[in-house]
């Protein structure tokens, strides 16, 4: 009973490897094509520090880019951006859609937006005070995020 324990173990193992794993590297060819035009277009003089690429069970590859400058991009399997963390630098501001871009600059005029997360329901927004904003898919403002 032991050994045929031990063999389900290694067996399953061995299964879930194939699933869940982290690769890292710096080569931007490992990342799909419109996630390396993303990079180009909006960071075009940044280098690429590091790329994790994320495979999960019974979920799609995702990546995490690392630039040198300490800028996190994180790509969904097709490549479109989910979450770009400028780490106290502003977003290019292309990224953002031009509402939240608007509402930002009308009602925080002395701040820059330094993070973006898209989600299937929202945009969340942190700027350079602090303060994290959340907006729905049209750009329109929801509420202020508060930490639990």
């Amino acid at each position: 009973m032991k050994k045929y324990v031990l063999l389900m173990f290694a067996m399953i193992m061995t299964v879930m490897s194939g699933y869940a794993f982290d690769k890292y590297s710096i080569n931007r060819d490992d990342l799909p094509e419109s996630a390396q035009q993303f990079l180009t277009t909006y960071f075009p003089k940044a280098k690429v520090g590091m790329i994790k690429t994320d495979k999960h069970f019974l979920k799609k590859t995702d990546y995490d880019v690392k630039l040198v400058n300490g800028t996190k991009i994180e790509f969904n399997n097709s490549g479109k951006w989910t979450s770009v963390d400028c780490k106290g630098r502003e977003v290019p501001k292309d990224i953002i859609p031009r509402a939240i871009r608007n509402y930002v600059i009308k009602n925080f005029p002395d701040v820059k937006i330094v993070k973006i997360e898209k989600t299937s329901s929202k945009y969340e927004v942190g700027l350079s005070d602090d303060v994290e904003l959340i907006f729905n898919l049209l750009g329109q403002f929801k509420s202020v995020k508060m930490d639990d």
